[in-house]
This record gives C-alpha cells, sequence and structure tokens, in this order.
C-alpha cells in the first residue's frame, strides 16, 4: 500500500472514529511501524504489542497455554485468543492480531510452510478469519503481510462501517 493510500485509510477511520490495535508475532512490529507513516494515525492507533515467544502471548494476551500446546504458536487458534485478549488489553474500535511462520524453524509442515500467516480481525462485535501463504525471504514475507492487512482493513472499513 502506497503513502497515499493508507493516508486515506487513515483519514477514513478518523473520519468514522474508529481506533484500531495491533498484537503482532511474526510482523514484529513492522505493522505498527508502516501504520504510523502515515498522516493522522497517532489519531486513530490506540497502540501495538509485539508478542513474539510464547509465553509473552499468554502473559500480554491471556493466550492459553493449552491452545499453544495443542495448536502451536503459529495457529489459528492463537490468532484468535490473541485478537481476544488485545480486545481487551487495548480497547480499541478494531482489533487486529498476526501470527505465521515468516522464516523456518517454527511449527512448519508440508500443510502449513514457511510463509503461512494467520491474521484474525475482532470490530464490531464480529470476528474474521485470514489464513494465506506468502513466499519470499523472512522480509518479504512479512511486508506483504503487512500489505495484506491494511487492504483487509480498507475493506473492512468499505464494507462494514461505511453502510451505517
Amino acid at each position: 500500500m502506497t503513502q497515499t493510500e493508507l493516508t486515506e485509510l487513515v483519514t477514513t477511520l478518523r473520519d468514522q472514529n474508529l481506533t484500531v490495535a495491533f498484537a503482532e508475532s511474526c510482523t514484529a512490529g513492522l505493522l505498527a511501524a508502516e501504520f504510523v507513516k502515515a498522516k493522522g494515525s497517532s489519531d486513530v492507533l490506540k497502540g501495538s504489542v509485539v508478542v513474539y515467544q510464547p509465553e509473552v502471548k499468554i502473559k500480554l494476551l491471556d493466550v492459553r497455554k493449552e491452545t499453544l500446546e495443542m495448536y502451536t504458536a503459529e495457529s489459528q487458534q492463537v490468532t484468535n485468543e490473541m485478537v481476544m485478549g488485545l480486545r481487551k488489553l487495548l480497547e480499541a474500535d478494531i482489533s487486529i492480531a498476526v501470527t505465521g511462520l515468516a522464516g523456518g524453524g517454527g511449527s512448519e509442515t508440508d500443510e502449513k510452510p514457511v510463509g503461512t500467516v494467520f491474521i484474525s480481525f475482532l470490530y464490531d462485535g464480529k470476528a474474521e478469519e485470514f489464513r494465506e501463504v506468502f513466499d519470499g525471504n523472512t522480509q518479504a514475507i512479512r511486508k506483504k503481510t503487512v500489505d495484506y492487512i491494511f487492504e483487509k482493513l480498507k475493506g473492512v472499513l468499505e464494507q462494514h462501517y461505511n453502510n451505517r
């Protein structure tokens, strides 16, 4: 997403009087770092937490140890618990959580290769889940994930909030 498009996204959030918060694992803060490049981002970004290690997901976002053990840290189930914990922690109108495999050494399998990311959105009593597989090196996967999240956020705003 270009800087102009990102600023338009932030302007839409501000015009709708909406706030956003992020819980980031595989993106390791890149989501927030890119978001704040937009003019006016301080009006809508409540905050972002980087929860890279499983114990931090447990401590900060109330992810259950059992969920981590059963599904792995890189799973939709963990991402869903992250977004619910984020909602409680920062109380943003739109909460977004992301986990995944941006590099080797995690829980990758044939069904869940490196490049697999899981994203959860929680807004207005509604939850949405996304699973995507991106190619490239770690940095490319992280960047593609951030761009994908911004596009999904734009879609949420267009479909859900502009129809009010």
